[in-house]
This record gives structure tokens, C-alpha cells and sequence, in this order.
């Protein structure tokens, strides 16, 4: 994809799809309200499953009524950064799974905002998606309400609790995976990207995907067989 040329329609906040994505972001202090307070772990579910519909109705309005827009391509990967880590924290205050699952997803999520301040020197906000970052993100947003259902005793709890449990595993696993993945873009990208002056920097959040303005890092593989600039 060319720098300069941009991937969004529309350059405004208030479209139908944003109004489903701002939805979706007042959803996470719900869910967490229902995890810890009332504990009504059905209830919480239900209201992952309609974030989830919203994640995907917005994406599909938005290439369907050409909406899309810089702010709506910088608020899905938020919303599931949030979702996931407002999920694990709850559960884990709840004692339902270990801390150290908490710390190792958070630190994946440290490792990439540590990578946007390098991507910033070459003139690019964030990396390209990668399939295993997407598949990770499916496997956690899966795994984690299915270990909430079979937190309590029962044939049924114990099938959600295991199925949960085998999601959540692959799903930091390729987590993980991905994030290495990212890294090794981003040392690819440096060797093969000269240094912007800091006035053309990009400004924004930490995220992965490509912004409209500046654009995604080339493919790896593609910057060795190019060789160096």
C-alpha cells in the first residue's frame, strides 16, 4: 500500500458504524460491573455476544455504506484490547483464572505499545495485521466467557470450562506468536526504512493494522528480497 494513499472513506466521527464501535466501548465497564458485582455471569455473556455482533455489523456498514474512517479503524483494536483485558482482570479478581495469565497477556500488549514509538522514526503508526494476531484475538474473546460460564459446578459448566480453557491456552500461545511476528517486522522495517524528520511523524494510539493516513510497513519477507533502501 502506497504511504499516501488512504484506505477510509468518510473523515468524520459521527457515522452509523462509529455510533456501533462508541456502543461497543461502554459495553467493557458493564461487563466488568456484572462480573464483580451481581455476578450475573450469564447476563455478562450475553453482553460479550452483542459486542461481538456490533464489532461485526460495524465493520460490515462501513465497507457497505463507504463510512470507513480513521477513528472507526482506530477504535476496533481498542474495544478488543479493552474487552480482553477488562475480562481476564475481572476474572481473575474472582479468583476463576491466575494471575499469571493476566500478567503474560498484558505484557503482549506492553511489548507492541513499546514497538509504536520505533514505527513512529519510519513514518508509520502501526503494523499490518497479521492472520495469527487475528486468530489470537478470536481464540481469547472465545475462550474467556466460556470460562466464565463453567466457573460454577456442573456437566455443562465443566464442557464450557474446558472448551474455555483449551481456547484461552491456543489463544495466548498465538498471541504471543503474533507479537514475536510483529517485532520481527518492525526490525525488518528498520533495516530497510530510512528515518523520517519528526514534523512527518505520525501521531495516534498504539494498535496493530493499517492507518489510513500512513499507510502499513512493508511485508518482511518482501523488504529482504528488496534488500535495503
Amino acid at each position: 500500500m502506497d504511504p499516501q494513499t488512504p484506505s477510509y472513506d468518510v473523515d468524520r466521527i459521527w457515522t452509523v458504524p462509529n455510533a456501533l464501535s462508541f456502543l461497543r466501548l461502554l459495553g467493557v465497564p458493564l461487563v466488568v460491573w456484572l462480573i464483580l458485582g451481581p455476578q450475573a455471569d450469564v447476563l455478562a455473556v450475553v453482553v460479550l455476544a452483542l459486542a461481538g455482533l456490533t464489532d461485526w455489523l460495524d465493520g460490515h456498514l462501513a465497507r457497505a455504506w463507504h463510512q470507513r474512517s480513521r477513528i472507526g479503524q482506530l477504535l476496533d483494536p481498542v474495544a478488543d484490547r479493552l474487552y480482553i483485558l477488562a475480562i481476564i482482570a475481572s476474572l481473575a479478581l474472582r479468583g476463576i483464572i491466575p494471575w499469571w495469565l493476566v500478567i503474560v497477556l498484558a505484557a503482549r500488549d506492553v511489548m507492541i505499545a513499546a514497538l509504536v514509538p520505533i514505527l513512529h522514526t519510519r513514518g508509520y503508526s502501526s503494523l499490518p495485521v497479521h492472520f495469527l494476531g487475528k486468530a489470537a484475538t478470536f481464540c481469547l474473546l472465545y475462550a474467556f466467557p466460556l470460562v466464565l460460564l463453567g466457573a460454577d459446578p456442573g456437566s455443562w459448566e465443566l464442557v464450557a470450562r474446558v472448551a474455555g480453557w483449551a481456547f484461552a491456552l491456543w489463544g495466548t500461545g498465538l498471541y504471543w506468536w503474533a507479537g514475536l511476528l510483529y517485532v520481527r517486522q518492525t526490525v525488518d522495517l528498520l533495516a530497510n526504512t530510512p528515518p523520517v524528520a519528526k514534523e512527518h511523524r505520525p501521531i495516534g494510539p498504539p494498535h496493530e493494522g493499517p492507518t489510513p493516513r500512513e499507510g502499513t510497513p512493508p511485508h518482511p519477507r518482501r523488504s529482504r528480497q528488496r534488500g535495503a533502501r
